[in-house]
């Protein structure tokens, strides 16, 4: 399953130049969970035939299905897994065992069903979207200053947000970009501090000289970008990609739209922490599918106060950590919509008197 491929065009009309202070406005305004649905699915929980509790996370996961979008019980026929690909000029820095040219192939072979991603959506039965970020055009080396100018930054923004649409039962979201750990831990050091060998690890799997070169880059990073630690979109703008940046904003708009939303790995993860910074509350509809065995991983997993639903040592990226989630959110909302209740299989409930006892 190829699924559909979109290249980011980018039109420079003036009219209504995406700023963003576009997304501190719409972050100020999210709407809150859905708590009707959230008792509702609760009370069905309770009435089923376990002991209360009794099957942990997965009870959580249906709850949290039903309070994002805004139903009950949830649904899960429209999963989407969505890839959005970036250029980075650091990546010119041998920050990766890759060369940048790899960014390209990679968005060919997930077009052409050669990758991870498109064994995982094919047998999950998930739409594929691969998104690029205009790749000819790689963000600037941010060791000598910002990555992007705010409109490219802003404009990665919108497109992010463009990509979703209302109706989507849930959205598994990925990325791919040679140098983009890189920058994730540049950016992970800019939003909550720490030496920058706190956050850098060996992404595709570069060697020990390979680990300096990147830590340098960090650290030239943070030195040439001050304004980076003032403000968590100045983070993004300086230090991230425009991949990245899409991410975040097609984050916010799942969250318009009411489709929640799995995370993958580091560098998804380190998007989404921008919100995170700016509002806490702002990933509540979010889960984080699994810790990578990219070190900082659960460094920001901390920061950000999320628990991953599991860890297999997975560093792919391409949202193939995100992917793994759907048979499991499934699983769970089978037993949440086929099992019996207590009252029908007949079957004596906490604290009931056994049928047939005297009384």
């Amino acid at each position: 399953m190829s699924g559909h491929h979109d290249h980011s065009h980018h039109h420079h009309d003036d009219e209504g130049l995406p700023s963003l202070e576009e997304i501190r406005r719409v972050l100020a305004d999210l709407p809150g969970p859905d708590l009707e649905s959230a008792t509702a699915a609760m009370q069905r929980e309770q009435t089923l035939l376990k002991p209360p509790g009794a099957l942990g996370r997965l009870e959580e996961l249906v709850q949290w299905l039903a309070t994002w979008q805004g139903k009950a019980p949830p649904e899960l026929t429209h999963p989407r897994i969505v890839i959005f690909a970036g250029a980075h000029g650091v990546a010119q820095r041998g920050v990766s065992a890759y060369p940048p040219a790899v960014t390209g192939q990679m968005v060919q072979a997930f077009i052409n069903g050669h990758a991870a991603i498109n064994q995982l959506a094919e047998l999950h039965d998930a739409d594929l979207r691969v998104h690029e970020m205009d790749l000819d055009h790689p963000t600037a080396d941010f060791t000598q200053g910002p990555a992007m100018s705010e409109e490219v930054c802003a404009r990665a923004a919108a497109y992010g947000m463009m990509a979703i649409e209302p109706g989507l039962h849930l959205l598994c979201l990925g990325e791919m970009g040679i140098g983009n750990t890189t920058s994730a831990a540049a950016l992970c050091a800019a939003l909550f501090g720490g030496p920058a060998s706190d956050w850098v690890g060996p992404g595709t799997g570069v060697d020990s000289e390979g680990i300096k070169r990147k830590i340098a880059a960090v650290e030239a990073g943070l030195a040439a970008n001050p304004t980076a630690l003032t403000d968590p979109f100045e983070a993004l703008r300086c230090l991230g990609g425009q991949e990245l940046a899409a991410i975040m904003g097609a984050i916010i708009a799942c969250r318009l739209a009411r489709v929640p939303v799995v995370l993958d790995g580091f560098a998804c993860t380190a998007a989404a922490a921008v919100l995170y910074k700016a509002d806490p509350k702002a990933l509540d509809h979010c889960i984080v599918a699994h810790r990578s065995a990219e070190p900082g991983h659960a460094r920001l997993l901390t920061a950000i106060n999320k628990r991953p639903l599991f860890e297999f040592d997975m560093r792919l990226g391409e949202a193939s950590g995100a992917a793994l989630t759907i048979p499991v959110l499934r699983s769970a909302l089978a037993c949440h919509l086929n099992m019996a209740t207590f009252a029908e299989a007949g079957v004596s409930a906490k604290g009931e008197k056994p049928a047939g006892s005297v009384h």
